[in-house]
């Protein structure tokens, strides 16, 4: 049976004493390694033994916030949508106007005659890309590959912004592809000379009927 979601379970069996924050995120492959990525999730409090329950969904939100401040609600999109800012009577719009340039893609385009716009894509929910200062004319375009980032990380908050730093912290990749459900189990860690590294493996995979 088809499924819209992914569902997953991280468990804590990791040796980790200082109660760590685990970030995920995911890459937009469609832009310039420049790009800051946005901490889709941070997961806090998890301790040994525990478990945290979330989904991913396969299915994108898109929204788009206007130089004056001003957002508009997540809407639904799918993989080769184009997304366009306009304005009418009463303000600006954001509205499907045609499949996009890919059928991997989602793109956002500033319709707008002046002022930038910023492009945001959620997924279940929760922001995991964002591209600012798109001028009048430009298109922001998205495209996600079905992989994860996780790694342990310390005062990062869900939404934000990544530098390098923080991401030189996360290498572990993790490709959810024909997945219904699966459990990402943390290990490693521990105190002084016998602390190992941390990892993060799928287990318990039910792949997609």
């Amino acid at each position: 049976m088809a499924t819209d979601s992914i569902a997953l379970r991280l468990i804590n069996q990791s040796a980790d004493l200082n109660n760590s924050s685990i970030l995920i995120y995911q890459k937009n492959v469609a832009t310039n390694f420049d790009e800051l990525f946005v901490a889709w999730r941070v997961i806090d409090n998890l301790g040994s033994g525990w478990v945290h329950p979330f989904q991913y969904d396969l299915n994108l939100q898109v929204s788009a916030a206007d130089s004056w401040g001003n957002f508009v609600p997540q809407q639904d999109s799918a993989d080769g949508q184009l997304w366009t800012v306009n304005r009418d009577g009463s303000g600006d719009q954001l509205k499907p106007t045609g499949p996009a340039n890919s059928a991997s893609e989602v793109q956002v385009l500033n319709g707008l005659e002046q002022g930038a716009i910023s492009a945001c894509i959620y997924r279940s929910g929760q922001l995991l890309s964002k591209k600012t200062g798109v001028a009048p004319g430009q298109k922001a375009v998205f495209v996600f590959k079905p992989t994860i980032w996780i790694g342990v990380v310390s005062q990062v908050e869900q939404g934000q912004l990544l530098d390098a730093a923080i991401l030189s912290n996360v290498n572990t990749q993790l490709d959810l592809r024909n997945i219904a459900s699966a459990d990402i189990v943390m290990s490693g860690g521990g105190p002084g000379k016998n602390s190992r590294p941390f990892g993060f493996a799928l287990q318990n995979v039910q792949p997609m009927g």
